[in-house]
Parts: structure tokens; sequence; C-alpha cells
């Protein structure tokens, strides 16, 4: 084995065995370092602030009631204490910590600007057993001073603060059933900052989810599927002008483009909507309609717009690469594709599913379906990528096969043929994207 490199292949590696010579360069992926960071105690949200270079962790702590354990005739329970913990974003050192008051408990946090000054701001409930939903709820406004978490402001809200995002200068806030859009005023009284509300909407079960584009906010309701809010500026107000008609019980949202939507729901699916923004009546245009559905098997709780490898140079940006989180702690990688590229990797796809047998007889169509408690549908708009990139792990007789089943398939649309080297570079084009 040596180092190679030409004009035609840089940065390569050579490696020779009796029968082959390979050349080839290390996968991105492979050249990512996992370090794993003991809390001792549960992490539910986290922000990052790149001008402090710190993380805030929301976390709970778990301890016995003191005043119980020191009755010997009574039993022990345990208290919830949460924490905002604020973490070096290179040492991962707890620089401080910041304590919630007893029964409550952070439900979002993000990082956002107030005139232009950074912040951390935390959203949280007061959890009650006596309570089905929880009626109040804090806004916290921190910020980081010589390494610790100073309150600027706090706002009581009536509900728990499910979700918080940044909205053009502004905070927009999921409380219980209603999306509130805070700014940031100062207190007339004794010219300290504090957030007013400024408009609302009701409408919803929970607003558990929320993300946002230019003027347009995308909701993840509890069992509403995604709607799409818009504010007006001149009005002062936020209204809501689309929706998705199904019911779906919504685990995490986010926006890929001006009219495209996706979620992810408790079912283990995930699914896109579209609006139809080109329509001729208001009834059409305030719909949502689903265009993609997919069984990924997996919790999704989180997507992020970004990549876990290096932006090649000459590489096209316009639509950036969507990771998503599991709970079982999986990480996942969405690629827009255009209608060329997906409808090839159908192909490629179909063939590989004659060829790649699952584990116990199982077919990878049926998996891959959506199926929900109310419906059963066929995947859709969506194109397997760990079954196209299982055609690098077959033998060359079986790549062959693949080829030979893609190239009739294709022949009965009047594509050309395929070469086993050409799907291969293809497919290596693919992978080096995630």
């Amino acid at each position: 084995m040596c180092s190679f490199n030409s004009v035609a292949l840089p940065d390569c590696l050579a490696l020779a065995s009796a029968e082959d010579l390979t050349i080839g360069t290390i996968d991105n992926i492979q050249k990512l370092h996992v370090q794993t960071v003991p809390l001792n105690e549960w992490p539910r949200r986290l922000a990052h602030d790149p001008t402090s270079h710190t993380l805030a962790v929301c976390t709970v702590k778990y301890s016995m009631d003191a005043a119980a354990a020191s009755d010997a005739t009574s039993s022990v329970d345990e208290m919830e204490v949460s924490f905002v913990r604020l973490v070096d974003d290179q040492s991962f050192d707890t620089l401080f910590s910041y304590r919630l008051d007893p029964f409550e408990s952070a439900c979002s946090i993000v990082h956002l600007t107030f005139d232009g000054h950074p912040y951390y701001v935390v959203g949280t409930a007061y959890v009650h057993e006596e309570e089905n939903e929880p009626h109040q709820g804090r806004i916290l406004v921190l910020s980081v001073v010589q390494a610790k978490l100073v309150l600027v402001a706090e706002k009581e809200v009536k509900g728990a603060v499910y979700c918080l995002n940044a909205f053009q200068g502004k905070l927009l806030a999921g409380i219980n059933s209603k999306t509130t859009l805070f700014k940031w005023s100062d207190n007339a009284e004794d010219a300290d900052k504090e957030l007013v509300a400024e408009c609302g909407h009701h409408g919803h079960t929970l607003v558990l989810y929320m993300e946002s584009r230019g003027d347009f906010i995308a909701i993840g309701d509890l069992m509403k599927s995604i709607s799409l809010l818009q504010y007006k500026a001149l009005d002062g107000s936020l209204e809501e002008v689309a929706k998705d008609l199904n019911s779906n019980w919504m685990a995490a949202v986010d926006i890929l483009d001006d009219d495209h939507f996706i979620g992810s729901e408790t079912d283990f699916n995930l699914f896109c909507v579209e609006r139809q923004s080109g329509a001729t009546t208001d009834e059409e245009r305030s719909r949502l309609d689903c265009v993609s559905e997919y069984h990924v098997g997996e919790f999704v709780n989180r997507f992020r717009h970004g990549s876990l490898v290096m932006q090649e140079q000459g590489q096209a940006t316009t639509r950036t690469p969507l990771l998503f989180g599991t709970v079982s702690g999986m990480i996942g990688c969405i690629l827009p594709l255009d209608n060329a590229q997906y409808g090839f990797l159908r192909r490629v796809e179909s063939a590989l599913n004659q060829v790649i047998k699952g584990v116990g007889g199982l077919l990878h169509k049926e998996w891959r379906m959506y199926e929900s408690k109310r419906t059963v549908n066929e995947a859709r708009g969506f194109v397997d990528g760990d079954l196209i990139e299982g055609f690098l792990d077959l033998t060359k007789p079986h790549q062959q096969k693949a080829v030979d089943l893609l190239n009739v398939d294709g022949a009965m649309d009047g594509r050309p043929p395929v070469t086993v080297d050409e799907l291969t570079s293809i497919v290596e084009a693919l992978a080096q994207r995630h």
C-alpha cells in the first residue's frame, strides 16, 4: 500500500494484492470522529452559540426526596430537577449550571440575537400530576457573561412552551394550542428589556414543532399533521394559508423549499406535502397535498439542514442535504434529487431488489410501505439510499446481474445502457454526498 496522487486521481491510496490493484480514496464519512461526553443526566434539548463558543444543554436529574428519605415509615420518591447547563463547545466541560424552579421542566431552547446581542432562550412548563396539560410556563432569556448564564428577562405564559424559533429578529413560541410571536422591547418603567406579545394564531391541538423560512412558518401539530402560517408584517398578524387535511401524529417537521414540507410521525414514517401555490382556486391553494411517503422504521424526532461531510469545491449548493436524528441514536441523511436522478435511481432500486434478498425473506417493497393505524400505501417520492449503496458490496457477478436487469428495464424506455463501472461511479458519487 502506498499513496497515489495524479491530476486525474488526486489524494488517493494504491493497494496491491495477489490478484488486484485498487486505487481509491477514504470516504469522508470514515473521517468522522465520534466523542461521547458523559453528562450523568438526561439531556433533553440543546443549542449552540458560536459567539461565546458554548452549548446550552437542558438536562433532567433525578434525586431522592430528602424529606421522604429521612422518614423511615414513608416510601422514597424521586424528584425531577431540571437545569440549563452551559458547556464549552471544545472541551465539553460544564462551565455553569442554571437551576430551574421546582416542578419546572425545560421543553425547548433556541439561540438567537436581539438588537445584535446573542441570547439563549429557554421555554419551560410547570408539571403537576393533577394537570392533564401544563397550564403555566415561562420563557427565559439568558445571556452568557464571563462563562455564566445570567437571566436577562422572563415571561410567564399560560401553558407549556413546547417549541421556540428565531424569526426575523423576533421570537416564535408554540404555547399549548397557540402560536405566539414575541418582540424584544424596552420596558418604559425601568428601562429593562422584555418580551412583548405582538400577535398569535389559535386553531391547533398542541403546537409541538415549528420551523420558519422567510415569512412562512411550518407547524407540526400533535395530531393535525402540518399547517402553514404566514406572517403579515403590515397587519402584524399570523394567518393560516394552507394545511394538510390528513391526520398525522407528528414527531418532527421541517421546510425543504418554498412549496415542500417534510414531516415524521409516530408510526415511524416520513412524508412530504406540497403547497399548490400556483393553483387557480383558493381551495386548492389552502391545501397541502401529500406527494411522498416512506417507512423508516425509526422514530425520527429532529430534522436539521446540513451535512456530515465537507462541501466539495464546485459542488452545487442550491439545496443542502437534510439530516435527521432518531430516538435510537441513528443519524440519517436525505439528499435532494432532480426528476432524472430520481427516475434512474428508482430503476436501480428495482433491479437491486431482484438481486439483494432481505433477511428472513423480508421483501424490501413491503418494509418501506407507508403504514399507519389508518392506511397502508406504497412508498413513493423516496429512494432507499442504503439499498442503492448496497450495490458496492456485491460481488462482480451480482453487480453484473443488477446492471443487466437495469438495462433491460431501461431499454423499454429507450434509455442507453450502462456498465458496471459507470453504475459504480454513480453510486460512489452519491455516497460521497453524505
